[in-house]
Formats: structure tokens, C-alpha cells, sequence
């Protein structure tokens, strides 16, 4: 496994606005930078596994409340790890989709050891 640290954006900071990018690639890197406190990332990996499993359970299931409890899994590790541990804004209230899309590369990337755990 990767020991070294998720790039940080040149642009990541209280003043960057993450509506200014244009395409996911452009929102990646300052995604990233948003996520360099390893317990942040910590989190969100832990909140996506749990979303992943909600949705087994919902699959086997057919019980529609583990989709919210995926939502609350999912998000409600992701946020403590920003508001406790990163202390910054999820960039989930300001590019939802942008950062969906860079949860799932993020977890995916920790999994290979491209980004440490």
C-alpha cells in the first residue's frame, strides 16, 4: 500500500468556491484536497462500506428503510470526518453529484492503495 498523502489542490481553501469547476476532472483534485486528514478519509471509507452494505440489505431485503439508513451511514460518517476532523464544508452542499462521484473514486483508489488508509 501507497504511503504517500492524497495530492492537495492548488485551489483547495476557504475562498474556493467548488461550483467554479466545470468538470469532475477539475473538481477531483480539490475533492482531494478536501480529504487530506487521513480520519476524515478514515470515515468516509467506513461510511461508504456501510452504505454498501445497507444496500445488500436492501437488495436481499426489499425493506426500503436500509436505503435510509445507507443515506444516514453513508453521509453521517462523511460529515462528522469534515466537521470534526478536516474542519471544512462537505463539498456535498455545494456539488452533490461532483462529490458522489468523488466518493466513489476516493474508496475505490484507497481499496487499490493509490490513497492511504
Amino acid at each position: 500500500m501507497s504511503t504517500t498523502a492524497p495530492p492537495s489542490a492548488p485551489t483547495a481553501g476557504p475562498t474556493v468556491d467548488p461550483r467554479q469547476f466545470r468538470s469532475f476532472a477539475e473538481f477531483y483534485p480539490f475533492y482531494l484536497g478536501e480529504h487530506a486528514n487521513r480520519t476524515c478519509r478514515r470515515l468516509h471509507f467506513v461510511g461508504s462500506t456501510g452504505a454498501l452494505a445497507c444496500l445488500g440489505a436492501l437488495l436481499a431485503t426489499g425493506n426500503a428503510w436500509w436505503l435510509l439508513a445507507g443515506l444516514l451511514c453513508g453521509y453521517g460518517f462523511a460529515w462528522l470526518g469534515h466537521f470534526g476532523f478536516e474542519k471544512n464544508r462537505p463539498a456535498s452542499f455545494s456539488r452533490p453529484l461532483y462529490s458522489f462521484m468523488g466518493d466513489w473514486l476516493m474508496y475505490a483508489q484507497i481499496w487499490r492503495g493509490r490513497i492511504p488508509f
